[in-house]
């Protein structure tokens, strides 16, 4: 039974990663558009941690409309 269920899990997690990587490649994803706002929250974020510290005080970048490319309103700062 033990073999059984490895072998389910591991067809399953093939299956899985198989769809992981169509909707990366699929001509309709939008995975460059997602990873440029999860690169800016994350510089966002960075600026705002070390702010106190190196004094630097700057407004976030806003790369897109909106957040999530352009689905959300931008609650952020304006650009200066």
């Amino acid at each position: 039974m033990n073999q059984l269920t490895e072998a389910i899990v591991t067809i399953a997690s093939l299956i899985v990663g198989v769809a992981i990587l169509a909707v990366l490649v699929s001509g309709k994803s939008q995975t460059a558009s997602v990873i440029g706002a999860g690169s800016a929250a994350f510089s966002n974020a960075l600026s705002a941690a070390t702010g106190p510290v190196t004094g630097s005080v700057s407004a976030p970048v806003n790369s897109a409309g909106g957040g999530f490319g352009g689905i959300m309103p931008n609650f952020g700062l304006p650009n200066l």
